[in-house]
């Protein structure tokens, strides 16, 4: 039998040399089929052994990885210095810190100046908080081996999360020149996922340090230089840097974005999917996916994950549907390879979060778990158990195939059943565990268990102190035992965890509607009736949005609207935020330091109509597949009433229907509810008192729109739906414009998706339980009355109002056409009135320096950067000022500090094709 060091007696040591060369490179999946030909020759090598095992864990088949390393660790002490710190290594990979650092510290001991386990000492050291040691650890090992830049990697990406910036940068350019010095010797698929995870880094290091624009400019420029491949994965990456913080709104445009570029692009629509169903759009995507079935089709491309991901987003809403999908998935997947998208999707993932490739459950496993988990939904529980525990003897780790069977155990009333599936989902999942248990929607009766459930809710893990999601569950279980006291607690413990993570602040939330006040005045409307002889808005009336604040009944109002044959109910879009994030994004591009609402008043009827036009284009392609001759489409994102001014801006002739419900059931329902806020905006349901700010502000701003635009709002009260549904929707119709028909009030036979918190309630016809659950809670409604009735004070508005609109693109427009007269003498009108314009200043000094006055247009240019330092071709124009104008140094700086940002290898920026950046709002939209 050979032992840890008998290959290399065997005259093999460069042979293990060359797996552990293939470990410094990251590039597993090669190491793994390189030990396992060298095992056909040495099959009970202890050395093989052992890194066969961690290219495993590395890939994430821990079983495997746990089997390999049993007889190793079993010799552990005869092993050599170099084997235990790969055991070690298996070990950290496989969650056995403490076992891990200990062996780590012993070979160490013995071999001090050993840099792998310097390495990987500092790994075990991060695992265990203890950030300063691992840095010193990493920074000892990379001064006995320089260069190598999977260490400065990691210290990169330690040192970003310390929130040390200039040492991550430090670290990261490190990287950068050591992947440079081998770039000759690695191969291909290893430098490019490397070369990816650098890129990533360096984009996450600019989001984290507070430079999104930094990040967003070179991804911009990045489209230019880089293969369509290449790029996909850095903007897939970086919208999911940015959901990760909790910054889904400009994850959103950031794939939106990418996908004006490669509009077929299925990585990004894939995954703009994912984000649109966290968001709860399913009607949104699930069209995407159907789009991008469509486009894999014309182009002969594999379609089988995208049938599972369409599945996976019709589960819990259309389980027949998501049934019939997996089974297509399930005939496709036997017929194709896997799909080159997907892999791309799960490229910039791991690129972006520096982990080591996933081992992936194959599709076709993707598609038997989908399949099972449909069975489940639809109550074929025999079909789900047998298929799920088939799952489970195929892919003993799939702990998706556990979460499954833990439902079903919890639907069938097996709660020992359950919890056990639980807490050996928590040995690989800890958050998944917990959480898990939020997918039963029935709990038994008998109060021991519901207080043995409590107690696990009460574990802290990875998701928090407690687990909030279960929590809610509980209270609504204890609700309807009648104990309203014990409900209210544990609901009150869920929203004081949730609120620690929830970025609302309920002071500028009155700002911001203050301000969406005062832009949105009467004085606004009769200035921004006709420009240039053009008038505002599109004379459409096909969109209809119903409003209310959340829990207020909006969800009923749609179902029956849309049960009429002339209307589609979108659902809960994000259309008109949408719109308000792409005009933000351009006043930070031009640096015009405005935001919305207070920009509007720059908004030409030419964009207006834009906007429009993309908007009902949205709505329609969304009504195609369900309703293709609908000619009313439902937007009910019940914020909107927060924008019903920017609606009417751009639809004057939109239908709007308000719904209002005694304050006290909504603020109850809203509180008893885990929205998810991160994800939705609803981060005031989390506090009584936050919820009577809001409920406030919402009157006010209702107040308001009615006093602006008196019958073209329709309000309905729910208690009235309730008590007259036919009156109440005639009135409905006849606000649209369409004629009754009576299957309005069969809304709950409607076959459509539901995609709100109020899924159960819309299935079943109108109840009256709903109405005055208030009074249960009554003596604990203090907060709730306190801000619902507190002064709504707000600070002093100053908000810049401009004459007419259009300065800077009129600006533009007159410096193309080579005016540079008239092209300065708008962008100083823009300065006039707001002297800080950077665009507007930028190009007053491009036209100095036109006209000869170069000193003067220099000084203009840096003002502008000042402002706006992200902007890479007004740095090219200035460097070039600089150098007609003698000051060749100063200009030899720019240019030089604009090559190291191209970020080297990643390839050169092209230069500036123009003296003007050439995005003109009107192209924005």
């Amino acid at each position: 039998m050979l032992t840890g060091h008998s290959l290399a007696d065997a005259g093999d040591g460069a042979a293990i040399a060359r797996l552990r060369a293939l470990v410094d490179d990251q590039h597993y999946e090669h190491l793994l089929q390189q030990v396992k030909g060298l095992l056909l020759q040495a099959p009970d090598d202890d050395a093989l052994q052992v890194l066969q095992a961690l290219a495993y864990a590395q890939l994430g088949n821990h079983s495997e990885a746990e089997r390999l390393i049993a007889g190793p660790a079993a010799r552990v002490a005869s092993l050599t210095e170099d084997v235990q710190t790969d055991l070690a290594a298996v070990w950290l990979l496989l969650g056995h810190i403490e076992v891990a650092c200990e062996r780590l510290e012993s070979v160490l001991e013995q071999e001090p100046q050993q840099d792998l386990a310097l390495a990987r000492l500092a790994f075990g050291r991060v695992q265990q908080g203890r950030m300063e040691d691992a840095i010193a650890y990493y920074r000892q090992s990379l001064l006995l081996k320089p260069g190598r830049f999977s260490l400065c990697q990691a210290l990169a990406s330690l040192y970003l999360q310390q929130q040390q910036w200039p040492e991550a940068q430090q670290m990261l350019d490190q990287a950068i020149a050591g992947l440079q010095a081998a770039c000759e010797r690695l191969p291909d698929s290893a430098l490019h996922g490397t070369t990816a995870r650098l890129r990533g880094l360096q984009l996450e290091l600019w989001l984290a340090s507070g430079e999104p624009q930094r990040a967003e400019a070179w991804l911009q420029q990045a489209g230019q230089d880089l293969s369509e491949s290449e790029w996909l994965v850095l903007v897939s990456g970086y919208a999911r840097l940015l959901a990760g913080q909790e910054r889904h709104d400009d994850a959103e445009a950031q794939l939106r974005l990418g996908l004006k570029v490669y509009p077929e692009a299925l990585t990004l629509v894939s995954q703009l999917a994912e984000l649109l169903c966290v968001r709860g759009r399913i009607a949104q995507a699930g069209w995407l996916l159907q789009k991008a079935l469509r486009v894999a089709a014309d182009k002969q491309l594999p379609r089988a994950g995208l049938w599972v991901q369409l599945g996976q987003t019709l589960l819990m809403t259309a389980p027949e549907k998501a049934h019939e999908a997996a089974t297509k998935a399930l005939e496709l997947v036997a017929v194709e390879e896997p799909t080159e998208w997907l892999t791309e999707v799960d490229g910039a993932v791991e690129s972006l979060h520096h982990t080591a490739l996933h081992w992936r459950i194959p599709l076709m496993g993707r598609a038997r778990h989908l399949q099972a988990m449909a069975d489940l939904q639809r109550q074929h529980y025999d079909e789900a158990e047998h298929a799920l525990r088939q799952l489970l003897l195929d892919f003993p780790d799939y702990t998706a195939a556990m979460q499954g069977l833990a439902q079903l155990a919890m639907q069938l009333g097996r709660v020992d059943d359950a919890i056990d599936w639980y807490e050996r989902i928590q040995r690989f999942d800890p958050a998944a565990g917990f959480a898990g248990l939020v997918n039963a929607h029935r709990f038994p009766e008998d109060e021991n268990t519901l207080h043995r459930l409590e107690k696990l809710a009460q574990r802290p893990g990875l998701s928090g102190s407690v687990s909030t999601s279960l929590l809610f569950q509980l209270a609504t279980a204890w609700e309807k035992r009648g104990n309203y006291d014990k409900a209210l607690a544990l609901v009150r413990q869920a929203n004081e965890a949730s609120k620690l993570h929830i970025p609302y602040d309920p002071v500028a939330h009155r700002q911001q509607c203050a301000r969406i006040r005062y832009a949105f005045s009467r004085s606004f409307f009769q200035h921004r009736q006709l420009y240039g002889g053009q008038p505002y808005g599109h004379p459409s009336s096909a969109p209809v949005f119903v409003v209310g604040m959340p829990r207020s009944g909006t969800t009923l109002v749609e179902q029956m609207l849309a049960s009429h044959s002339e209307i589609w109910g979108a659902g809960e879009l994000g259309v008109i935020p949408q719109r308000i994030r792409g005009l933000n994004n351009w006043e930070r591009h031009i640096g015009s330091g405005r935001r919305y609402p207070d920009c509007v008043d720059d908004l030409t009827p030419y964009v207006c109509h834009g906007i429009a036009e993309g908007i009902l284009q949205e709505l329609f392609d969304l009504a195609q597949a369900d309703k293709p001759d609908a000619r009313f489409v439902i937007d009910k994102l019940p914020h909107n009433f927060e924008h019903i001014g920017l609606i009417k801006f751009l639809f004057p002739n939109a239908r709007i229907i308000s719904v209002r419900r005694d304050p006290r059931d909504i603020a109850l329902s809203n509180y008893f509810i885990d929205f998810q806020a991160k994800h939705g905006g609803m981060g005031f349901a989390y506090d009584l008192r936050w919820i009577g700010e809001q409920l406030a502000d919402h009157n006010l701003l209702m107040q308001h729109w009615h006093g602006l635009f008196g019958d073209g709002i329709l309000e309905l009260q729910y208690e009235q739906l309730l008590q007259d549904p036919e009156g109440q929707a005639r009135r409905m119709l006849e606000y649209i414009g369409v004629a009754w028909e009576p299957q309005v009030l069969a809304y709950s036979d409607l076959e459509r998706p539901v995609k709100t918190a109020s899924v159960w309630q819309v299935r079943q016809p109108i109840y009256q339980t709903s109405k005055a659950k208030w009074k249960h809670y009554a003596n604990q409604l203090g907060p709730l009355t306190e801000g619902t009735n507190a002064k709504i004070i707000w600070d002093e508005i100053s908000m810049l109002s401009l004459p007419e609109p259009g300065f800077l693109s009129a600006a533009v427009a007159l410096y193309h056409a080579d005016d540079l007269d008239g092209a300065e003498r708008s962008c100083k009108k823009m300065l006039y009135h707001n002297p800080q314009h950077a665009a507007c200043q930028y190009l007053v000094g491009l036209i100095y320096c036109r006209k000869g006055h170069l000193q003067d247009g220099i000084g203009l240019m840096r003002q502008a950067l000042q402002r706006v330092p992200w902007q890479r071709a007004w740095q090219h124009n200035l460097a070039l000022a600089l150098t007609l104008s003698g000051q060749k140094e100063e200009a030899a700086a720019i240019r030089e500090q604009l090559g190291r940002r191209s970020l080297s290898p990643f390839g050169p920026l092209d230069e500036p094709q123009d003296w003007v950046d050439g995005d003109l709002p009107e192209q924005a939209w």
